[in-house]
């Protein structure tokens, strides 16, 4: 049974004055990873002192607290440096076997549309963007768009600009009914709702670490099926190699990868100060507990969606976003410059599109929202 968690402010360096409700464009780091960060990173002050094992130890210990984050086999985890590198590996993987269509969201974030455009040009493939039509939910109309001629879908959970949420289980049924192959992008759901990757059943999976995760930036993860980790990654280094631990044996080169998707990782993968610092941040999550977290924050979220219909913004209902983001619609008369406005008060948020994006998190006090609520009605006043 979910809980309540008490506010976490005290473990962020967030000044009182300040109310960030940005998480979707960037979570804030944790005291915890920033001193975890600070630690790796001064173990190369003294590289005399740093052993072949800490090449692979820290990612021995994060890669199955990335597994537990969404439910998963250990050995289905890569280390990668961002998104777009995992979907990279995921687009070079999957098979089309004669298909045609790679099927995504209208107004889907770059770095989850840019791989699936190059790979349909490479093997004259079409792309089907999935667009609402009257009343229908997205996920309604993505299930219509997925037909017997789907090699891929690639989507997120949620959708980056508003927050509506995807039915991933009724569309991984109907992927799995017609063979397609299924591609999530996890970045603005990971960490603060629940996933669970054996109902799910996913091709691959991405998602960064400087978003939910409240990890540094540069330093995401990727989940491979099990019948995608024979694959061919994207770049040949020397630590994905069976035996690799063995450092005066490197030259007997390898044609075998270590087991797993660990065959996926990027190159220099055991930065010393990334990894400590996205352990940390990750162990926090799991300590407070994903089910808590997203109980937690749909309560926020509600009261806060409450508050902004108050004051004349129409916001999705709870049951078609994530529990976690607010997509609040603007008035066509909002001034072009609202967000720089908020900022100047110091309430911070983001737009896309005529949405206001307000994604907060544990660390958040009612004052926050109290200050957000009145800068909005400053601001929106004609």
């Amino acid at each position: 049974m979910p809980k309540t968690l008490r506010n976490a402010r005290d473990q962020f360096d967030i000044p009182d004055h300040v109310a960030y409700l940005n998480v979707a464009t960037m979570g804030p780091l944790p005291h915890a990873a920033l001193i975890a960060g600070q630690e790796g990173l001064a173990r190369k002050l003294h590289p005399w002192t740093i052993t072949s094992d800490d090449f692979f130890a820290d990612t021995r210990r994060l890669r199955p607290l990335l597994a537990a984050l969404i439910n998963a086999d250990e050995k289905g985890i890569a280390i990668v440096p961002s998104a777009s590198y995992g979907l990279a590996t995921a687009a070079r993987n999957l098979k089309t076997d004669g298909k045609r269509d790679i099927v995504i969201l209208a107004d889907q974030f770059p770095s989850n549309v840019y791989p699936w455009q190059v790979l349909a040009e490479a093997r004259d493939l079409a792309i089907q963007t999935v667009k609402t039509q009257g009343n229908e939910t997205l996920s309604d109309a993505l299930l219509t768009a997925i037909t017997s001629q789907t090699a891929i879908v690639a989507i997120p959970q949620v959708r980056w600009t508003d927050g509506i949420k995807i039915d991933l289980e009724a569309v991984s049924a109907r992927c799995r009914s017609v063979g397609a192959a299924l591609v999530l992008d996890l970045s603005q759901s990971c960490g603060a709702m629940t996933f669970d990757t054996a109902r799910i059943q996913p091709d691959f999976i991405v998602c960064v670490g400087y978003k939910w995760l409240l990890g540094p930036y540069g330093m995401s993860f990727m989940y491979a099926a099990p019948q995608h980790r024979d694959g061919i990654p994207i770049e040949h280094n020397w630590i994905t190699r069976k035996g690799a631990e063995d450092f005066s044996n490197l030259i007997e080169y390898q044609k075998h990868y270590a087991p797993g998707a660990e065959r996926y990782d990027m190159g220099e993968r055991s930065n010393f100060a990334l990894l400590p610092a996205l352990e940390a941040s990750v162990s926090l999550l799991l300590d407070w507990g994903i089910p808590n977290i997203e109980n937690n924050l749909a309560a926020q979220s509600a009261a806060l969606s409450d508050q902004l219909q108050a004051i004349g913004l129409s916001v999705p209902a709870a049951t078609e976003r994530g529990p976690h983001y607010i997509g609040a619609t603007l008035p066509a008369s909002a001034p072009s410059d609202l967000v720089s406005r908020l900022k100047a008060d110091d309430v911070h948020v983001s737009q896309r599109g005529n949405n206001l994006r307000i994604t907060p998190h544990l660390f958040n006090t009612p004052t926050d929202f109290e200050r957000l609520i009145d800068s909005l009605q400053r601001h929106l006043t004609p």
